[in-house]
C-alpha cells in the first residue's frame, strides 16, 4: 500500500483526500488550515473529514513541528490540494516518490494565488484543474494531467469554482493509478505562455466606472459572494454591486459614468459607452 502526506483546504481539499482514502492510500499526516473567524466559511472542512476517517491531523503547524512529523510520516507521496501556503523544498524532498499539487487552473495559465477569480475577471471561457508536480517554483512543475470547464458569459467564481472542483476530483481519480504504478507520463509546461497572478484583497472590487461595461461585469462576476463583492460609493456610502447584465441595445447617457436609477431599476453609463444593467445591489435602494 503506497502512502501520503495530505497538505488540504476547502472543497477541492475535502474531495481530494477523499479520492485518496477511496484508493486505499495510506494517509499519514493531513495537514490544513484553522478556519479564519474573519472568513465566510462556505465550504467542506477537511480537518472534519480527515477526523471523522481517524486520521492524523495538523492544523496550522510551525515549521519546525511540520518537518519532523512529515520526516516521521516517511511518506511514498505528498499532495497538496487548495493548502494555502508554499511546501518548501525540505518537506517536499521528503517524498519518495514525488510531491503533486492540484491548481484551479489550465497551467500554466493563472498560475499563482485565485485562479478561478482570475479567469473569470479576465473573461475567460473556459479554465479547469490541472495535477502538475511541485517544484520551488510555484505551479512551474512538469503536469501529470489536466481537464477543462467552460466559463459561461455570466458565470460568477463561485459557478465556476463548482465545475473546477468536479474536475479536479475526476483528474486525480484517472491519474491516481498511473501515478501509483509508475505509468504517468509527465510534460513540462511552457511558463512563457502561461501567465501569474498574486492574491486578491476585498478592495480590489472596488469598480471603476470608467473602464469598459464588459470588464465591469467580469469584475462582479469574479469577486460576487461568496467572495467579497464589488462595490461603488454613492454619496459616500459603500454600495454593493453583486450582479449585472450587458445591456447591448441601451446606449449611455452622455454624462459622467457610472450608476443611475430609471423607472424602479438600476443601471450603469461605463466609459466604454455602453451600459450596464444593476440587477442585485446591496444594500437595496
Amino acid at each position: 500500500m503506497s502512502s501520503a502526506v495530505a497538505f488540504a483546504y476547502h472543497d477541492v481539499g475535502a474531495r481530494c483526500l477523499q479520492v485518496l482514502l477511496d484508493q486505499r492510500i495510506d494517509v499519514r499526516l493531513v495537514v490544513t488550515h484553522r478556519d479564519d473567524p474573519a472568513e465566510r466559511i462556505w465550504f467542506a472542512s477537511v480537518e472534519q473529514l480527515a477526523r471523522a476517517r481517524g486520521l492524523e491531523v495538523l492544523l496550522d503547524p510551525p515549521a519546525d513541528e511540520l518537518g519532523r512529523r512529515v520526516r516521521a510520516a516517511a511518506p511514498d507521496f505528498i499532495f497538496s490540494f487548495y493548502y494555502r501556503r508554499m511546501l518548501p523544498p525540505a518537506i517536499l524532498a521528503r517524498a519518495a516518490r514525488g510531491a503533486y499539487n492540484m491548481h484551479g487552473s489550465l497551467l500554466p495559465r493563472h498560475r499563482g494565488r485565485a485562479p478561478v477569480n482570475w479567469a473569470v475577471l479576465l473573461g475567460d471561457t473556459e479554465t479547469g484543474a490541472t495535477l502538475h508536480e511541485m517544484v520551488d517554483k510555484p505551479d512551474a512543475g512538469r503536469i501529470v494531467d489536466q481537464q477543462a470547464v467552460p466559463i459561461g458569459p455570466d458565470d460568477t467564481a463561485l459557478d465556476v469554482f463548482r465545475r473546477v472542483t468536479d474536475a479536479a476530483e475526476a483528474v486525480l481519480r484517472r491519474s491516481l493509478p498511473r501515478l501509483l504504478d509508475g505509468t504517468a507520463q509527465l510534460r513540462a509546461q511552457d511558463l512563457g505562455r502561461g501567465s501569474y497572478h498574486g492574491g486578491r484583497r476585498p478592495e480590489d472590487g472596488r469598480i471603476d466606472w470608467s473602464r469598459s461595461a464588459a470588464e465591469i461585469h467580469n469584475l462582479v462576476r469574479a469577486v460576487a459572494p461568496p467572495y467579497p463583492g464589488a462595490f461603488t460609493e454613492e454619496r459616500g456610502r459603500r454600495r454593493r454591486v453583486l450582479r449585472t447584465r450587458l445591456e447591448p441595445a441601451r446606449r449611455a447617457r452622455g454624462g459622467p459614468p457610472g450608476p443611475y436609477r430609471e423607472g424602479g431599476a438600476w443601471f450603469a453609463d461605463c466609459g466604454d459607452g455602453r451600459v450596464l444593467a444593476l440587477l442585485e445591489v446591496d444594500p437595496p435602494a
